[in-house]
Parts: structure tokens; sequence; C-alpha cells
């Protein structure tokens, strides 16, 4: 089906609090003028549904320019494969073997007669929020959380975020006409009347605006272009017609809407996307913010295949081979563009080897806040500002706790996967050298038995026991 249109979203039902209220001055001024930063994660975009990276029908503008004038990174990962453990990632900087959410996993939550949230980020982990914070920034986060559900310690303001406005569960924001969403710690009605991305680009752009005069770091995490595929009725713009569609229909197990122009709405969504980007770009101009914010735009992980989506149609992967949950590249590649006028020179483009870990320590150094000391990621400031001494990983290691386990590491860029790794008798090993081989078509295991054992050890040793995300042959 398509959605009926709401065009008046009605930023102005009484149920709403009201933003201004909410965002708390600081006592005391910030001394330096610190650089404001703007993070935006899309949902289950793949790398190749951008221009930048090669997508030759799918519209986006405004962030392949970003691009343009800012640094394109060709070899950056995701945190996972799934949401909540690439979130993780990303705030707590600890990759999936180290890290205290490694799996999408629900919890039934007391408070909301038993209404599923994902399971809550700890309260004693460190999120770059909290580095943000100590370096005298507002702080906000709009969009999906996916780290912790309501009257739980895993919930946003105990996590650094002056201000939260969006979807508290993941398994919530699959429906872009929700029941509800949340505004700091209060339940906001919307009956299904309002289509949330425009909603979550609003409270942004009011929160921008409200923090003009101090530094701040807004989260931006929308949940387009993850199903279900809608947009609002007679939204579809050039794409409409464009494409030989195969209807979807709804289906109670995995729950999205029918879709009679699955191919048409999703271009349509991503370019819904892109033109939330350019709102962001526009009011930084015409707030005098656009030199010293940096905005960073990136995916959670791969291409997803849901709700009627056909990631090979648009080729979402580029060359990569596998989508969302694969550890295949293409399923944990991710697009990731840094602008920021006042420091980075434009179209510079980089391979330096990074990952969503590698976030937490960029900002401690960006802010001169002290890294924690249990941490694995690098900072990556030095390939911002084009200096000398960019340190880099030994290795990356990646684990999935779905389709009965799967784990990888990069080294060398050389890719060992393990798969089946919760079925002793069934586990397969596989290795490519993304050197030659980036879309990982030849496995080499059988040629390089020195290379596997020794990449295997240090697989082995990447992780911690957690019993929460243990596997079951260990």
């Amino acid at each position: 089906m398509v959605a009926q249109s709401v065009k008046t979203v009605l930023f102005a039902s009484a149920a709403l609090l009201p933003v201004t209220n909410l965002f708390a001055k600081r006592d005391k001024a910030v001394e330096k003028k610190q650089p404001n930063v703007i993070f935006i994660l899309a949902d289950d975009l793949g790398i190749g549904d951008l221009g930048c990276y090669g997508q030759q029908v799918i519209k986006t503008p405004a962030v392949d320019n970003l691009a343009a004038t800012g640094m394109r990174f060709t070899q950056h990962y995701s945190g996972s494969t799934v949401s909540a453990p690439s979130r993780c990632a990303l705030m707590t900087g600890k990759h999936t073997g180290h890290c205290y959410i490694r799996g999408n996993k629900g919890t039934p939550n007391e408070f909301e007669n038993g209404h599923s949230f994902d399971f809550p980020l700890a309260a004693g982990e460190t999120t770059v929020a909290d580095i943000f914070k100590q370096a005298g920034y507002e702080t906000a986060c709009i969009g999906k959380w996916g780290l912790g559900g309501p009257h739980t310690e895993g919930e946003p303001d105990k996590h650094g975020f002056d201000y939260f406005f969006g979807y508290l569960g993941q398994a919530d924001a699959h429906a872009y006409y929700p029941d509800c969403l949340w505004e700091n710690n209060n339940k906001v009605i919307l009956n299904k009347a309002v289509y949330s991305h425009d909603l979550i680009m609003d409270k942004a752009l009011t929160f921008i605006k409200e923090n003009k005069s101090k530094p701040f770091f807004l989260y931006l995490a929308p949940t387009i272009p993850h199903a279900e595929l809608i947009v609002p009725e007679g939204e579809l713009g050039g794409y409409d017609g464009l494409f030989n569609e195969t209807p979807y229909t709804y289906n109670s197990t995995d729950g999205y809407c029918s879709q009679p122009k699955p191919r048409a709405t999703y271009a349509a969504m991503v370019t819904r996307l892109d033109n939330g980007v350019q709102q962001v770009v526009n009011l930084l101009k015409d707030l005098g913010l656009y030199e010293n914010t940096i905005v960073i735009f990136t995916s959670d992980n791969g291409a997803h295949a849901e709700g009627g989506n056909d990631p090979h149609f648009f080729k979402s992967t580029g060359i990569y081979r596998g989508i969302k949950r694969d550890l295949y590249e293409g399923g944990i590649r991710a697009p990731f563009i840094v602008s920021y006028p006042a420091r980075i020179k434009p179209g510079a483009v980089t391979n330096h080897i990074s990952a969503f870990w590698d976030f937490l320590p960029t900002v401690c150094d960006l802010t001169g806040v002290k890294k924690p000391g249990n941490i694995d990621g690098i900072s990556f400031l030095p390939t911002l500002f084009e200096e000398k001494g960019q340190k880099k990983h030994d290795s990356l290691y990646f684990e999935f706790h779905e389709r009965n386990g799967s784990r990888c590491l990069i080294k060398d860029n050389w890719k060992l996967i393990q798969l089946n790794v919760d079925k002793k008798e069934q586990t397969t090993w596989e290795l490519y050298d993304l050197n030659t081989d980036p879309s990982e078509k030849q496995n080499v295991i059988d040629l390089y038995k020195n290379r596997v054992n020794s990449m295997k050890k240090i697989m082995l040793k990447a992780r911690t026991r957690n019993e929460n995300w243990d596997f079951i042959s260990e």
C-alpha cells in the first residue's frame, strides 16, 4: 500500500513537548571555539546507493556534495552487520569482541506492558556523548536509538545526551507511521498520522537553531531507508513508473506493509534522506555555522533485502559481496564522508582503513578529552587534517550472533571468515585477499595455510567472554 500523505505534520501537535524548554543553558560559557559535530547515521543504506560511491540511478546530490567538499573514505567499516551492535561500537569505541551489545536482542519492558525493546547499554559504559559533555557541548540523539528502552539503564539521557527524540526501540522503527515516538522520557502519541522521518528532521533542525550560539553534538540517526518501504502518497518523485516492479505483499512474519512499487519507493526514500542532508547544510549556512561544523555521513551496516527491497537491482553494495547480516564486505563496508570546510580540503579521498569504533578516540583528540583506557579504536584525526602520525590498526575483528554465528578478521587486507561458529561440526573457514579480490569471489583458504593459522590465533584472542553473547562452541 501507499501511505496516506500527511502534509501538515503537523509538527504543531499538542502532544509534543516544547523543544525550546528542553535544552538547558550552560552556567559557564565555553572558553574556546570548538567545532560543532553532526554525525548522520543512515539505516541499512548500502555503500553503492550513493552517487559518490558509484550509484547511477538513485539521486543523492547533497551527500555527493559533502564528498566533493570534504573527505571520502574508501575502506571504512561499520560496527557490525546489524543495527544494535553497530551503534554500540560507534558509541563506545569498542569492536564486537569487546563491546557490551554484540547483537540484536529484544527484552520485554515491564513499564510498557511487556513491549520488547533492545538489550540496554550498561550504565558504566562511556559513550561519545559523554566525551562531548566533558568538553562542554550540548548533545542530542534524534532518530533511532536502539540501545535500551524506557526506565532502563540504556536510556539516552543516561549516556550523555541532553535531548532525545525518536524511536527508543529498533523494532518500532520498522514503521514510518508509528503509534508513538519518544521525546526524552515522555511518550509522544502520533496515532499513525505522521511520517516519522519528516518529524525527525524537523526536530534535528530545531536543535541546531536552538544551540547555534554554543558548541553542539547532534547524533542524527534517521531510519531511512530501512524497511518498511513507504513514502507519503504522491511523493515517489521522478522514480514513479521508472522501473519494472514486483509488488510486495504484507506477511505476518516480518510485518512490513505491502508495497506495489518497491523499487521506486526505495529510490525515493534514499533521495528523501539526501534531501534531509541538504536541509542540514542549508541551515548551517544560513546560521553562519557551516565553516566550523563537522558533518559526518555514514550507514550502520550494508543494504537490506527486506519488505520487497532488491539491493542487487540498484547495485546497493557496489562491487562488494553480501548484504546486511553478512560479514562479507557488502555487509560491513560503509560509506564514510567527513565535511569540515575550515580544515578539510575539498575532494579529498583516503584509503585509510577505519571503523566505527574509531569515532570515539577521534572525538577525544578533537576535544582534548582523555581517552578511556579500554577501547579498541584509533583516532583518524591526523587523516582528516592531513597531518603526520596516523596510527593504523593491526587488525579489525567482527562477530555476529545470528545464523549459527560468524566472525571475521581483517589483517593486512587479508580477510578470514568463520561461518557456523555455533555448530562445530559444520563450521567452515574462508580466506580472501582484499587487495586483489575485494569482491570476495575466490576463497583461497587452501593456498595460505601459514597465514590462516596465524590469523586464527589473532581471531580467537580478539574477543572477551560475555554471558549474553557467547558462542556455544566455546
